[in-house]
């Protein structure tokens, strides 16, 4: 399937501080045609009509009424993580558009933290650590 064909997806960017993972964005092009918000910004006419999906990776690209306007061929927006509480969507669903999320994507990341944070406390970790290095 050529890239033109493959339908696109708006990410915020690929890599950086706030960006999509280069590995995932990897994943992602096997199926979509990636558009970065500044790629989008600087050609809108032409890329709106291209955009059918959102990867909101972060809480990031913001989702509000004026990016939802422009998208006419939007269906659905993925949000990378458990909970949707930053995505408002009564407004989402107002245009349409279906949201999705992946809740079991961090349940094993987040049992070892969460065991890690009670080992730590049985252990008094952080305060043998304040105690053997003082000024830490």
């Amino acid at each position: 399937m050529a890239e033109e064909e493959l339908p696109g997806v708006l990410i915020l960017d690929i890599g950086g501080t706030h960006g999509v993972l280069e590995n995932l964005a990897a994943l992602l092009k096997k199926h979509f045609r990636l558009i970065t918000m500044k790629e989008f910004i600087e050609n809108k006419k032409e890329m709106s009509k291209k955009i059918q999906s959102i990867f909101v990776f972060e809480c990031r690209p913001t989702i509000d009424r004026e990016l939802l306007e422009s998208l006419p061929n939007l269906k659905v927006i993925g949000n990378s993580g458990v909970g949707v509480d930053h995505l408002d969507l009564n407004m989402i669903s107002t245009f349409g558009v279906k949201v999705t999320n992946t809740p079991h994507a961090v349940a094993d990341p987040t049992a070892d933290i969460g065991v890690a944070l009670m080992l730590a406390s049985a252990r008094r970790l952080v305060e043998g650590n304040v105690l053997n290095f003082p000024g830490s």
